[in-house]
């Protein structure tokens, strides 16, 4: 792995948060900066705005030197907190994960989990390929002990009084077993216990009714599992059925299960009815004078809903079960949604979440051999 050994001196030398200060824990985010479908700008620009509140991070970039380096130097923010690794390969989104692993070791999006995982990064973040990605993540990185695959979770807004709930999986296993949705509600139990602060997360399957009698067979298979696993209060969940996908949003779970194939179409679906959602209101207070008038004595509400709504501002999805950090940001995020997604994996990082949950899985012997 080639290495800007200059870089690497300058940022140490001018970086005051080289040595961790008492009380905070300094941690270094290793991003993809090639990967994603607007290339490297993006994930710089983004990275200056999570630098607003990240005064605790040094990042690692890795990609080309030639292209980051002018990207970088635009804003003083950043002066000190960074260095580049240079990797001359990209792995593209047509890219197929058994190509990408085979012939992307010299890649941005290997040599980032490659960091990860020798130590020389607390957590990683790509917005590229999400089956290369998880595919080069399993392999570097390894299923946690009792895990046999890992899960794709995010935090979900929704009515609870915890602010979200944690959904899983969006995408990561298309087809998971009811051994594997089982696995996937310890974890994101777990997930929703720390990042939520949640002594007792509610559990639900995703399912096309609330009776127990409907959905598929591997779906009432884990619900007759993890019924009967809630009654350990060992365990700290309790589960509370199934759910329709109009309720995912509402305070009736925090953590809410289901295979890939569901979560990724429900996490889509919602991303774009939030945007069809925002294009209505500016349609609807731009038809007239007085709807534009209207919108100015609501401007502050309008903000404030803007916000909520805004898929941007959750972007990022958190591969659960390996052994490290790896966030995954949208393909096509913009700054704000790279910003969110550096901001989670510095969370992640600093309270060792992930290794947290591992521990948590393999101490109560769960995962997929229930």
């Amino acid at each position: 792995m080639a290495r800007d050994d200059s870089a690497k001196d300058h940022a140490e030398r001018s970086d005051p948060l080289s040595a961790p200060q008492p009380g905070r824990k300094l941690v270094t985010i290793a991003i993809d900066a090639m990967s994603g479908d607007c290339g490297p700008a993006p994930v710089v620009s983004g990275l200056n705005l999570a630098c607003r509140s990240l005064s605790h991070a040094r990042f690692v970039l890795f990609g080309d030197e030639a292209e980051l380096t002018p990207l970088l130097n635009r804003y003083k923010r950043l002066a000190g907190r960074w260095r580049i690794v240079h990797c001359p390969g990209t792995v593209t989104m047509e890219m197929h994960p058994t190509r990408a692993l085979r012939r992307g070791r010299d890649s941005s999006m290997w040599q980032a989990l490659d960091a990860l995982a020798r130590g020389e990064a607390d957590a990683a973040v790509s917005a590229g390929n999400t089956g290369a990605l998880m595919t080069m993540a399993t392999v570097r990185l390894r299923p946690a002990h009792g895990i046999e695959r890992p899960a794709i979770a995010a935090l979900w807004p929704s009515l609870s009084p915890a602010g979200g709930n944690v959904v899983l999986d969006l995408g990561a296993d298309l087809s998971a077993d009811a051994d594997r949705l089982v696995s996937y509600a310890i974890m994101g139990a777990e997930y929703a216990r720390i990042s939520l602060d949640l002594p007792r997360p509610r559990i639900a399957l995703l399912n096309v009714g609330r009776e127990e009698i409907k959905g598929r067979p591997e779906i009432r298979d884990a619900g007759t599992r993890l019924a009967a696993l809630a009654a350990d209060p060992a365990l700290g969940f309790e589960f509370v059925g199934n759910v329709e996908g109009n309720q995912i949003g509402e305070d009736f779970a925090d953590v809410i299960v289901t295979d890939g194939f569901t979560g990724n179409i429900a996490l889509k679906t919602a991303e774009g009815t939030a945007r069809l959602v925002a294009q209505f209101l500016r349609e609807a207070f731009r038809f007239s004078w007085a709807s534009r008038i209207g919108s100015l004595f609501a401007y502050t509400s309008l903000m404030r809903l803007r916000r909520r709504i805004d898929p941007r501002r959750v972007n990022g999805g958190v591969f659960l079960g390996l052994n490290g950090a790896v966030v995954k940001s949208h393909g096509g995020a913009d700054a704000v949604g790279m910003a969110a997604a550096i901001k989670l994996a510095t969370r992640l990082a600093r309270g060792d979440v992930t290794g947290k949950i591992v521990k948590q899985v393999a101490r109560r012997g769960s995962g997929g051999d229930d």
